[in-house]
């Protein structure tokens, strides 16, 4: 029954966010707080849709909702600083590629798909790794204290890393933020935070993988 109880709660949250975005009002204000603050909407959409994505991968991996005792708002302000990194990566992975097509570099055709290819192939596993590692120092409440930092790095399961989640890259980041790079740029956030639901699934799926190994 709690269960029931909070997929509804998250569905009517998507929702409700859903229908303001979509109104008029809404997307004017939208627009206007993302032109104006992109550093800060960055960190707010990311915080928000992003930490949602990930209760519900857990909700999908373990087949219940989790809260308690995940350290929920450590996550959040990680997830709010990816998104301020996006901020900024979206744009310069755009004006890279299209200098690069201006200067016949790249053929003028598809740039979507090229943006998307660059960004994912230069930036998509680092910023996985970054985040498996973050997840481990929240896992061993150790997110605010001297990084170990080695210790962390030599207990990733590369393995696993490189045999499902870096493969991701290929058959599902490519594609879907080539859709995201034919958005407006205001969208391209909310659309990256909104994918970070499958990011949430994939590194779930992978860190439940990689604990039934052991």
């Amino acid at each position: 029954m709690k269960t029931r109880f909070f997929d509804a709660v998250w569905a009517l949250i998507i929702l409700l966010i859903a229908l303001f975005l979509f109104s008029a009002r809404g997307e004017d204000i939208f627009i206007t707080l993302t032109t104006q603050h992109p550093i800060l909407m960055g960190f707010v959409k990311f915080a928000i849709l992003a930490t949602m994505g990930e209760l519900l991968a857990r909700r999908i991996v373990d087949g219940k909702w989790v809260i308690r005792g995940i350290r929920c708002y450590q996550r959040t302000l990680v997830w709010g600083a990816l998104g301020i990194l996006f901020t900024y990566i979206f744009p310069l992975y755009s004006a890279g590629v299209e200098d690069l097509a201006s200067r016949g570099l790249l053929p003028n055709v598809f740039l979507a798909f090229w943006k998307s290819f660059w960004m994912n192939m230069l930036f998509a596993f680092p910023m996985m790794i970054f985040h498996r590692i973050t997840d481990t120092l929240i896992d061993k409440g150790g997110l605010f204290s001297k990084w170990p930092f080695m210790d962390v790095w030599s207990n990733i399961d590369w393995r696993n890393m490189w045999g499902f989640v870096a493969p991701s890259i290929i058959w599902f980041w490519i594609p879907a933020h080539t859709i995201t790079f034919c958005l407006p740029a205001e969208y391209r956030i909310v659309m990256a935070a909104g994918l970070s639901i499958c990011l949430g699934a994939i590194l779930a799926f992978a860190k439940k993988r990689s604990s039934a190994s052991i």
